[in-house]
């Protein structure tokens, strides 16, 4: 092996490890919608989440991935650690087919059918496919498909390099001594353990593997503790990513790693002394990727089928280790480690979101059941929601930037643009729920009455601002544009009621039929509901663009407004039910 064979080795490892990792990110970022529905689907049952597991796992190719997933689902409360348990050990299982992938490499036929399924056959033809999907591809979509396959492309041809970059090596005897060296099963459990723990992934380490195997000189009875110290190395990720989580974050990552610690434990003393007292050749064999590939899932299936049994042990363990304390914990409403997954990271901020909606619409509801409810005294309610939507605020507005900072595909990134636009109208109303309630206070404080008049007006358009913002927060709920339509409408009504009730007012100060103190807690009133209704309007206004791809703001309502005879009918209905009269 010459200076420029190791080079090309190096350089093969490195389009190996890139591939793989892009592979992944693209993988999932197109599976966005798909890993939501697979988490929907999870439940306490056992095999539910084992599946779950091993099916997100197998698709973003990466168990460190799923675990660093996991912890931050248990840390923010959508977990639980029994559930956490069952995804973590499917997750084990699905890592198993990037090896399977990659002894593809591996085929050697004079058929010319089964040599097409050599990936140095079909390779080129996807990654001409990929490149002109890319380059061309007027969709996200299409971008992602065409990244996936160049990425798969690079990573095969990042394979192929290594391994014949290291087929001189079965000609040095110092490679041969090596391996020689680690056929004592404990040193191969370290060295696969320490070589994935420095590259934190098991698959990776796999392919490495799976390349040194390509020289010949790597035997079974090398390989398979390798294998088994891989499965240790990996859990170096999501014990890192633990780091600051909650007390039973901290116990999925402990279960990940104690689940590898036994099984690879259990089935290494199986190993040693099957090697010891039956002595079988095949150890002796040179291993070739495919029976690589074969032990590495062997290896996982046979761990998980003996610790899916004791996983109420295995919770118990680590609950013993990672006792409780004596507060209560605390669970994180966004965890930074959700945005290693870009789709679940944005679910969690949807769930939020409308958390975030219900509780400034109960203030607002609840500030203007107290104007005319003397009984009704809920300021301190109101401002404690109004302090909640500011939190909000706060802390999904900073969540979305980072968010929006990752690689995120075009329905997803309208979506959080969407959120970033709204969440300041939802503190706002929240606000305004505040400044009703003061006045309301005001009101009482200073022994002050309404008009009659004015009161039979203040119903009118309290009940249509009630209504406005039911439509507003019901359309953003359900992503529904139908509902949205009925907002503006009804906003326009609500401006006309607005000016109508000042006027009449104005008249009535001008009579002496009212005092001028009532008069200004009444103008403040009157503004802070016109301005609720502006800011249902803007959320309403945000549906209908982000439904319909529009990037501009408003636009949709704009063209709904001049080109939609269903705006006119909607207008005439609220008028009529809205009008003014006194």
């Amino acid at each position: 092996m010459t200076i420029f064979d190791f080079l090309n080795m190096i350089g093969g490892l490195c389009l190996f490890l890139f591939g793989m990792n892009l592979m992944g990110q693209a993988l999932e970022r197109r599976a966005g919608s798909k890993l939501r529905t697979l988490l929907a689907k999870m439940t306490d049952r056992k095999w539910a989440g084992l599946l779950t597991g091993l099916g997100i796992t197998a698709v973003i190719q990466s168990s460190s991935a799923t675990t660093v997933m996991v912890v931050g689902f248990v840390n923010s409360g959508l977990m639980t650690l029994k559930q956490s348990i069952n995804v973590i050990m499917g997750a084990n299982i699905g890592t198993t087919v990037t090896a399977w992938l990659l002894s593809l490499a591996g085929i050697d036929s004079g058929n010319i059918f089964i040599k097409l399924l050599k990936p140095s056959s079909f390779t080129p033809v996807l990654a001409l496919i990929g490149i002109v999907l890319y380059m061309f591809g007027k969709s996200d979509r299409k971008k992602d498909v065409g990244l996936i396959l160049l990425s798969f492309a690079t990573l095969m041809y990042g394979m192929e390099t290594m391994s014949s970059s290291v087929s001189g090596l079965k000609n040095v005897p110092e490679f041969r001594q090596i391996f020689l060296m680690v056929s004592n099963p404990i040193l191969g459990v370290l060295a696969g353990a320490i070589l994935t723990g420095i590259i934190q992934s098991s698959s990776a380490s796999v392919g490495i593997l799976q390349a040194l195997a390509s020289t010949g000189r790597v035997s079974y009875g090398a390989a398979i503790p390798i294998i088994m110290g891989q499965n240790i190395g990996t859990c170096v990720t999501a014990m890192i990513s633990s780091v600051g989580a909650n007390k039973n974050a901290k116990r999925a990552a402990l279960v990940h790693l104690s689940f590898n610690i036994i099984g690879t434990a259990v089935w290494l003393t199986v190993f040693c002394i099957v090697k010891a007292i039956f002595a079988p050749a095949i150890l002796n064999q040179p291993a070739s990727l495919l029976g690589i590939a074969v032990s590495h899932s062997l290896f996982n299936v046979l761990c998980t089928v003996l610790l899916v049994p004791m996983s109420d042990v295995l919770e118990k363990i680590v609950c013993r280790i990672i006792p409780d304390g004596k507060k209560p914990q605390e669970e994180t409403e966004l965890d930074i480690r959700l945005l290693a997954t870009p789709a679940i990271a944005l679910e969690r901020c949807s769930d939020l979101m409308n958390t975030m909606a219900k509780t400034s619409l109960l203030a607002l509801t609840g500030s203007l059941t107290a104007i005319f409810d003397k009984e009704k005294n809920a300021i301190d309610e109101i401002k404690r929601r109004e302090n909640k939507t500011d939190h909000y605020e706060d802390l999904i507005g900073t969540y979305l930037v980072k968010l929006s900072a990752q690689k995120i595909n075009e329905n997803d990134s309208m979506t959080a643009a969407e959120y970033l636009r709204l969440i300041s109208d939802f503190e706002r109303i929240a606000d305004h729920s505040v400044n009703i309630i003061n006045s309301v206070t005001e009101l009482r404080e200073k022994e002050l009455e309404f008009s009659p008049q004015a009161k039979k007006g203040l119903v009118i358009l309290t009940g249509a601002v009630e209504e406005i913002c039911n439509l507003a927060f019901t359309s953003f709920i359900n992503s529904d544009i139908k509902t949205a339509e009925k907002v503006e409408p009804l906003k326009q009504v609500i401006c006309d009621a607005k000016e109508e009730i000042r006027a009449k007012h104005i008249l009535r100060l001008q009579k002496g039929e009212c005092s001028i103190e009532t008069g200004f807690v009444l103008v403040d009133l009157l503004t802070n509901l016109e301005r609720v209704s502006d800011h249902c309007s803007n959320i309403a206004a945000c549906v209908m663009d982000t439904r319909q791809h529009n990037l501009n703001l408003h636009e949709s309502v704009s063209n709904y407004r001049k080109h939609n005879e269903e705006y006119e009918q909607n207008l005439k209905v609220f008028e009529k039910k809205n009008a003014v009269i006194g």
